[in-house]
């Protein structure tokens, strides 16, 4: 739970900022990028100036996320404030996790940490973070309310696309009754539940299915791990971003005899993006942390820089043994 009194001090602060600096993680999925456009068209509506961004060098909206209201809001990293008056940021563990933006939470007057990672730093002057919620998403519903916002279409489907994605499509154990009733109010809005489940997971582009077939292809099961690597070489040849990889884990992480799955997808500038996932019984989120990275017990990534076998063999080290030991 978060502290009534940082609750009042964060709408203290947005209150008295003229202009607010919204950020969420670089690659973003959907539940970074909606909590953030749902929270900037509230306050945009409330008068406030605002601006949102994601610190990608290559600053460009995930295909799968195109179809989000409100990205009028948006301006590329070059155009953020250098020293905001007050900066938001939206389910980022850490400064580091906001690229080219990192720099500017140092800068900032204040910064209000907007987020629901156990693995979050507390890197702001204002932590709004509550690990035992399923999303960012819903952190960000209870501020538009407390702003004293309402939602309409637009804001729903932003929430309700950071809600259905940080739950699995409500499949994960984060899946609880206020889930469930966080997602009556937003369908409630008239919002298509239909149309944002195929723009998130049921379209992808004849070049992802290539690129697919080849990681499968070298997929590896060592003493129950599960675990394959996309290099961007595989990408360039069907003119593939490297955001339509996001999906590839929940199609490896499906096999039954490994407890986790790892997915080594390589980006446009050389370094190995790594995503994890496991069934319960081991915290990828700590051995994630250990590698610099971090996230949620059954879900979490870092990044590397170097080799594949290098890679996978620092995180197969920190895995636990039979006996239960790392």
């Amino acid at each position: 739970m978060i502290p009534e009194p940082a609750w009042r001090r964060a709408l203290d602060l947005i209150g008295k900022a003229d202009e607010i600096a919204l950020a969420c993680h670089v690659s973003p999925d959907g539940d970074a990028l909606g909590s953030m456009l749902a929270t900037g068209a509230v306050l945009r509506a409330q008068g406030k100036r605002v601006v949102a961004s994601f610190g990608d060098r290559q600053f460009d909206v995930p295909r799968l996320l195109r179809f989000l209201p409100g990205q009028d809001l948006l301006v590329p990293p070059a155009d953020f404030p250098a020293e905001p008056e007050l900066m938001i940021t939206f389910d980022s563990s850490t400064p580091d996790r906001l690229g080219l933006l990192g720099p500017n939470t140092a800068k900032a007057h204040e910064v209000i940490v907007v987020d629901h990672h156990l693995s979050n730093t507390g890197f702001g002057t204002l932590s709004l973070i509550d690990p035992h919620v399923a999303a960012t998403a819903v952190l960000a519903e209870q501020l538009i309310y407390r702003l004293g916002g309402s939602l309409d279409r637009d804001i729903a489907t932003c929430l309700y696309a950071g809600l259905v994605t940080d739950t699995g499509s409500f499949r994960h154990a984060s899946t609880t009754p206020e889930v469930h009733q966080m997602a009556a109010r937003l369908v409630a809005t008239g919002l298509r539940t239909d149309e944002i489940a195929r723009e998130l997971w049921d379209r992808s582009p004849f070049g992802y299915l290539k690129v697919l077939a080849a990681a499968l292809e070298r997929v590896s099961l060592e003493d129950g791990l599960v675990w394959t690597y996309v290099p961007r070489v595989d990408r360039a040849a069907y003119g593939l971003p490297y955001t339509e990889l996001e999906g590839l884990i929940d199609i490896v992480r499906r096999t039954d005899e490994a407890e986790v799955a790892v997915v080594l997808k390589e980006d446009d500038q050389g370094a190995w993006q790594a995503s994890s996932r496991s069934k319960g019984a081991v915290d990828v989120g700590s051995i994630c942390s250990v590698l610099g990275g971090g996230g949620h017990h059954n879900a979490a990534g870092f990044t590397s820089h170097v080799s594949v076998e290098d890679t996978i063999a620092a995180f197969r080290a920190l895995l636990p043994s039979r006996d239960g030991e790392t």
